[in-house]
């Protein structure tokens, strides 16, 4: 039967990322915090990944864009389609197990309601949360080892579409930042895939193709360029020599982040991330 939330309910739950997300920034917030500009009248994010950023600021004009297909599926039937979306998952709620996960994910995709709580339920049950495609763009993560995850949190899900109501949603690559960004009122939040800082850092592969160094460069590009125009422009990376040099004209503020992802426990801990602003 339909979720039904008082009002009560609804103004006591903020909205924050449904999604676990390889890099996500839901922790890391009190340091971005003090960087954030307040002054702004249009957001965009054409990374859009978990939405951290976004959802702290909640703006009240934004875009938000990425070129993987299904997470800018999810986010529109979160915004459009809630309550379907929502059936869907109390499904998967039911019946979770490890047959039942790999008889979803090996599952042709359907309906873009189905579609959405199919990531959902995948994205709240597989393996750290990573969204790793393969060659011909299936999900191909194993499942976790989770107890009791929460794969339906309507209350969350009904502050997160109420949050995207006035939010453009689209499947665009960064470069159609140019066309879109112009002035000092646009403010655009680039969280690219990290370039890697070791072999085994390696994520970048979160869809089909790879973010390459010669992307990394393109995107640099794309930075000078909105920056030139007065956009206020920031940026997420890895800290390396590369990405310090690509942005050796710019702001760059060191920022302690966990590395969260790794199959040796023991090596999980403390990394400096950069945070790079045009101001």
């Amino acid at each position: 039967m339909p979720i039904s939330l008082s009002a009560h309910q609804l103004s006591s739950i903020p909205p924050r990322p449904f999604l676990k997300w390889a890099g996500g920034k839901g922790r890391l917030l009190f340091q971005y915090a003090p960087y954030l500009p307040t002054n702004y009248q249009t957001y965009y994010e054409p990374f859009l990944g978990g939405g951290a950023i976004f959802f702290y600021l909640q703006p009240a004009q934004a875009l938000l864009a990425d070129v993987n297909p299904e997470l800018v599926n999810v986010y529109t039937c979160i915004r459009d389609h809630l309550q379907a979306v929502i059936e869907q998952l109390k499904i998967h709620s039911v019946h979770h197990c490890q047959d039942y996960y790999y008889q979803i994910r090996s599952q042709p995709l359907t309906t873009p309601a189905q579609r959405a709580a199919r990531l959902i339920y995948l994205n709240r049950t597989c393996f750290n949360g990573l969204y790793r495609e393969n060659s011909q763009g299936q999900f191909n993560v194993p499942m976790g080892r989770y107890k009791n995850p929460k794969i339906c949190d309507p209350p969350l899900l009904q502050a997160v579409s109420t949050a995207l109501q006035t939010t453009q949603i689209q499947e665009q690559s960064f470069e159609a930042m140019l066309d879109l960004a112009h002035s000092a009122q646009d403010f655009v939040y680039f969280d690219p895939p990290y370039h890697p800082i070791s072999v085994t850092s390696d994520f970048t592969a979160y869809s089909r193709g790879a973010f390459t160094p010669t992307d990394q460069e393109h995107l640099a590009h794309v930075f000078t360029v909105l920056a030139g125009r007065g956009v206020q422009v920031m940026l997420s990376n890895s800290d390396c020599r590369f990405i310090r040099k690509l942005y050796r004209n710019y702001t760059i503020h060191p920022i302690q982040a966990a590395r969260a992802i790794n199959s040796n426990p023991h090596k999980r801990g403390k990394i400096t991330e950069l945070l790079i602003t045009s101001w």
